[in-house]
């Protein structure tokens, strides 16, 4: 067994909430996340393009 599973989930969590804040951060900018934010949160980047950020 591996001592280190409960860190490995802890910060694969804190790195998709870090993807999701800066996404949310950039919309409310008013401008496209970065990709890598995206892809980390399953969104393919070139549909989310396509939604129009007002």
């Amino acid at each position: 067994m591996n001592r280190y599973k409960p860190f490995n989930r802890l910060g694969t969590f804190l790195g998709v909430m870090g993807s999701a804040v800066a996404a949310a951060s950039a919309v409310e900018r008013g401008v496209a996340p970065e990709a890598r934010h995206l892809r980390k949160l399953g969104i393919d980047p070139k549909q989310f393009g396509q939604i129009r950020l007002n």
